[in-house]
């Protein structure tokens, strides 16, 4: 009697072993055995957290918005080699991958996804192989079908019930590739730095609705009515009472208003004791923690610190060097890895001279590798990540005399 295995993957067991020449995981079967080769959905949280914290929290669109913003900033150049190639096919394809968009909106919108979802998605417009256009896909619409060996062997992209599947081909230019960060716990899907930070989050948007219902309040504590009649009050007059307080004296329309009381009613405000009012030292460290979850440093969003000019100096080189260059590294290698079948064995690398930031870093080991003796001039212009210098006997024209 056939097993589940035998029927899940045929009734010859050497089939699925791989040949002694191919290259498979073994690890990757049991992935496929779990799987059952069905779509793996998005984590569904992930669109919560992004509406309850880019759309609605200030610290996480501030974050989101400055790396992605910086990390699409960087300009990115090719190398065949360790020659420079200005005009190569792959770079003007980054810089209008589509007619509606431009090379810094485009990577914007990849950073922010990998930020939010953990993932983001492109989408390649293949013609003869190659990649003519490049679109940005929304990474909550995106489910992963895995493969008998385990790994994605297809993407579904749904809209409104609609399934556009794109199939993972052995050889050539896939038509997407997937940016991950890494996920300690799942197989196909990154993780998103605002899951790290969802506790502050919630702890950040808690203290900003207990500031806007203290404002709708008049702006000051609540207080208590004290009826000072042995008798007290009937239902009708309870009910009675509750309705105007709410009516006449209740939110920011009627803050200043006066009270009127009579038969013995007596008004008895409410105020915050110092440790009530941690609230606001709460809500300080818990943006600090959306923040460094991010990978920005606090001072650079004008959370209260050291905020002195040396400084913001320092924290915006460590913004630069820990969070927006690795990030750029990494999404550059992966768009190398993926065009390498179309347009040859190259890489991708970023200009650090146009990086403001890093100017002063810059100039000092300018100072330096200058200053090295040992060094030849080429050698120190290949240091700095320039070329050698043509020699007079090259550049030299005898057609045009000793000019």
């Amino acid at each position: 009697m056939p097993n589940l295995l035998s029927r899940l993957f045929g009734a010859a067991t050497p089939a699925r072993a791989p040949a002694l020449d191919q290259k498979s995981s073994r690890a990757g079967a049991l992935l496929a055995l779990h799987s059952l080769g069905m779509p793996r959905y998005t984590p569904r949280e992930n669109v919560a957290l992004t509406r309850h914290g880019y759309e609605r929290n200030p610290i996480v669109y501030r974050c989101v918005r400055m790396v992605a913003e910086a990390a699409a900033s960087v300009p990115w150049r090719v190398y065949l080699g360790r020659e420079e190639m200005l005009d190569h096919p792959a770079l003007k394809l980054l810089a209008r991958p589509n007619p509606s968009d431009v090379g810094p909106a485009f990577l914007e919108a990849l950073i922010s996804n990998q930020l939010l979802f953990g993932n983001a998605y492109v989408e390649a417009s293949l013609i003869d192989g190659e990649p003519r256009e490049l679109y940005s896909l929304r990474p909550d619409r995106m489910f992963v079908a895995p493969g008998r060996g385990g790994w994605p062997t297809a993407y579904e992209y749904t809209v409104m019930g609609d399934i556009i599947r794109y199939e993972i081909p052995a050889a050539g230019v896939a038509p997407i590739l997937h940016l991950k960060l890494f996920h300690p716990l799942d197989d196909y899907y990154g993780f998103a730095p605002l899951r790290a930070a969802q506790n502050a989050l919630d702890v950040h948007n808690a203290a900003a609705g207990w500031n806007k219902a203290l404002l709708d309040n008049a702006a000051r504590p609540s207080g208590a009515l004290v009826y000072s009649s042995p008798q007290g009050l009937s239902d009708e007059q309870f009910e009675r009472l509750k309705a105007e307080l709410d009516e006449n004296f209740s939110g920011s329309r009627n803050a200043g208003r006066p009270l009127l009381l009579e038969g013995g009613l007596d008004w008895k405000a409410l105020s915050l004791s110092p440790k009530d009012m941690d609230f606001i030292e709460a809500k300080s460290a818990a943006a600090r923690e959306i923040a460094l979850a991010f990978g920005v440093p606090p001072l650079l969003l004008g959370l209260p610190g050291d905020n002195t000019r040396a400084n913001f100096e320092e924290a915006n080189r460590a913004f630069w060097r820990q969070t927006v260059i690795p990030l750029v590294a990494r999404t550059q290698k992966s768009f190398a890895a993926w065009m390498q079948p179309a347009f040859g064995d190259f890489i991708f690398d970023y200009d650090v001279d146009r990086i403001d930031a890093l100017s002063a870093e810059r100039a000092q080991e300018w100072t330096r590798i200058g200053a090295a003796s040992f060094l030849t001039d080429d050698e120190k212009r290949e240091a700095v990540g320039y070329g050698k210098m043509r020699s007079a006997a090259k550049d030299f024209d005898p057609a045009a005399g000793d000019a």
